[in-house]
């Protein structure tokens, strides 16, 4: 008989979660010895598909002295982003509460589970810029500019399953008017009343994730001011690449400043295990 094989080094206990298609490793902070000496490293290593749990980020949670959760938010090159609207959800899921406060880089996070439903409140959306324009390669493309926790530049479409999300989105996310922090890419194709088909190029990920909470956010803000809609409160659907569809509630303004922005959809544990280091 074969000897059993004894994995060396220390281990770390993690749950492997997902929301519309975007998957994440989440740990919690006091599983970490003292010594580690770089969360960019390990989420690097526990997010590689081929070595590791395979995941687009790694969330690191941490209870808080008044009753909420500190997350942070790890992408799979290893990068911190200050917020992820799917991650958030998963984080609340996490959590086994109904409501919970998670604090980001971006600012709070309020959050509201319902079963597999989780609905979190996102930090105001600033910078709100409309007709960028992003000469390439002899065309030009317009883009409208939000920070929705993290930078989105957001391009309307037709045909937005013909389209190499990839090739034209690192173009974008690396294009000098948008440097030198670069952004997210979403490309917004309007398919009825206040609905959407997004597709996202992360940054952080640096490829197209099968959805994006913040990106379809940025999206719907944005297609509430290309279409000229009328100040007040909306709800817009958005189909993601996962096939998934995400809720975004929001009140918007006459200059397209916008409040009480809410993001809804799906989340769920897929596995919990052992990451040896």
């Amino acid at each position: 008989m074969a000897e059993k094989m004894k994995p060396s080094g220390r281990t770390i206990a993690f749950v492997k979660m997902a929301a519309s298609g975007n998957d994440f490793v989440i740990l919690k902070e006091r599983s970490l010895a003292a010594g580690c000496r770089s969360l960019s490293v390990l989420a690097r290593m526990i997010c590689d598909r081929k070595f590791g749990a395979g995941a687009d980020g790694m969330l690191l949670l941490a209870e808080t002295v008044s009753g909420g959760m500190r997350m942070r938010i790890f992408n799979s090159d290893g990068s911190e982003a200050e917020m992820c609207g799917n991650g958030a959800r998963c984080a609340a899921l996490f959590s086994g509460r109904k409501t919970v406060d998670l604090h980001t880089k971006a600012g709070l996070v309020s959050c509201r589970v319902d079963g597999g439903c989780v609905r979190i409140r996102l930090t105001a959306p600033k910078g709100f810029r409309g007709g960028v324009d992003l000469p390439l390669g002899g065309r030009a493309l317009k883009a409208y500019f939000v920070n929705t926790g993290v930078p989105h530049a957001v391009v309307f479409v037709q045909g937005l399953d013909s389209i190499d999300v990839d090739a034209l989105g690192r173009m974008i996310r690396y294009h000098k008017v948008f440097s030198p922090a670069g952004v997210n890419v979403d490309f917004a194709e309007i398919t009825g009343p206040e609905a959407l088909k997004v597709r996202t190029y992360e940054r952080g990920v640096e490829g197209e994730t099968l959805a994006c909470g913040t990106g379809s956010t940025a999206a719907v803000l944005s297609a509430s001011c290309h279409l000229g809609m009328p100040e007040g409160n909306a709800v817009f659907r958005v189909l993601t690449r996962s096939g998934e569809t995400l809720r975004v509630y929001f009140d918007k303004k006459k200059d397209c400043s916008f409040s009480d922005v809410w993001l809804e959809g799906g989340a769920k544990i897929v596995y919990k295990g052992v990451y040896y280091v």
